[in-house]
């Protein structure tokens, strides 16, 4: 049975009309190489795309707010009130729809620190869930030592911008291990909610009825893997996405000799097992691997999760992100021009009313994850 403070909220589909998108300005040295400076113009970039169709609020620090401004071109934070959510904010910049917020964050992860968004189908009420984040599997597993300010960051942004809390802690769950049709099924994977870093001390049956708890969901689909090497534990948004109610794309390689072919070949059997839509959307042929030019522009802390030179990184074209009327669709470059130009044609023809926008990403994936991962959405 629901609890009383969550009934009557869904978790919509990320492909439904958007209010806002929430984004964090780069600067950890152990994700982002030679002072972040790479990747803070890749994000400056999507902040830029995501501005032309709907608000963006960016989260910055003392170090990063200036380099914002200046990359942005936005030279205030905006008048953020108090009295409730989306479209309160007047920001500067492109469409007036960048609004740069003052809250400190041990990374840029998003979409596993930001609230996830839950709406009120017969009000029309838009809440954000806030979970318990612990890098990524805390004392077990987790990809740093201290995540204070991550997991502090979702109750800050909601009473910063007005939107209702609705507080799941001490519940371990990052946005990116789950994905939602907005019509009561939701997808995660057994690999990363069942690990020993996120709740070892609840059953599935248990964990699945969380879900449905908090994200008004009727059917959670358990798929059994994810991406190969995604440090995450293998979150579903990197392998897997929802498209239309009972359509999703999934990651794939017909390279037998490839360890993804058997974990998408077991994702596939679950999914159509459930009587879901499968589009196949190959992963890069040439794996995405660590340069040792690269390695050398990282300054990892102690306790912190290190790269290698020659590490296959968890590259997926699945981890784009839909913004409203568009799609920003990571790229890979180089060796992997035309899996990247397949993507496009792929992507165009499952979602022919969207806008493929190509995004090189390389400067993410080198971070440990894509452009889903750094954004997350807020519904209309």
């Amino acid at each position: 049975m629901r609890d009383e403070i969550t009934a009557g909220f869904t978790m919509p589909a990320e492909y439904e009309k958007h209010a806002a998108t929430i984004m964090v300005f780069p600067e950890r040295p152990g994700s982002w190489r030679n002072g972040a400076g790479p990747a803070q113009e890749v994000f400056a970039r999507i902040i830029r795309e995501l501005a032309k169709v709907e608000k963006v609020y960016v989260a910055v620090s003392e170090r990063t707010r200036e380099t914002a401004e200046r990359m942005l071109e936005v030279s205030t934070a905006g008048a953020v009130n108090e009295a409730g959510g989306a479209g309160l904010a007047d920001g500067s910049g492109d469409c007036g729809n960048i609004v740069l917020l003052d809250i400190p964050t041990d990374d840029a992860w998003a979409r596993d620190i930001a609230p996830t968004f839950v709406k009120n189908r017969k009000t029309g009420e838009i809440a954000g869930i806030n979970w318990r984040f612990n890098a990524w599997g805390g004392d077990f597993n987790g990809l740093y030592a201290h995540w204070e300010r991550d997991d502090a960051f979702a109750k800050e942004f909601l009473s910063r911008t007005g939107y209702p809390c609705l507080d799941a802690d001490p519940f371990v769950l990052e946005g990116g291990s789950i994905h939602s049709n907005g019509k009561g099924t939701v997808i995660t994977t057994e690999s990363c909610l069942l690990s020993k870093g996120r709740n070892p001390g609840l059953t599935k049956n248990e964990i699945e009825n969380r879900l449905k708890a908090y994200l008004g969901a009727e059917r959670v689909i358990w798929l059994p893997r994810g991406i190969y090497n995604d440090e995450t534990d293998e979150h579903v948004d990197n392998v897997c996405a929802f498209t239309a109610e009972n359509e999703v794309v999934l990651a794939w390689t017909d390279n037998t000799r490839d360890p993804q072919y058997e974990m998408s070949k077991a994702c596939l059997e679950t999914l159509e097992k459930e009587g879901i839509t499968v589009h196949k959307l190959p992963i890069p042929d040439v794996p995405v691997t660590v340069r040792q030019e690269e390695l050398e522009g990282f300054v990892f802390e102690d306790g912190e999760d290190t790269r290698e030179a020659g590490e296959r990184l968890a590259a997926s074209y699945v981890n784009f992100y839909f913004a409203n009327g568009i799609i920003l669709l990571p790229q890979f470059g180089g060796e992997n021009a035309e899996s990247d130009k397949r993507a496009v044609k792929i992507l165009s023809e499952i979602c022919p009313d969207r806008k493929i926008i190509p995004i090189p990403a390389r400067e993410i994936i080198l971070g440990g994850g894509n452009i889903h991962c750094i954004t997350q959405q807020i519904p209309m």
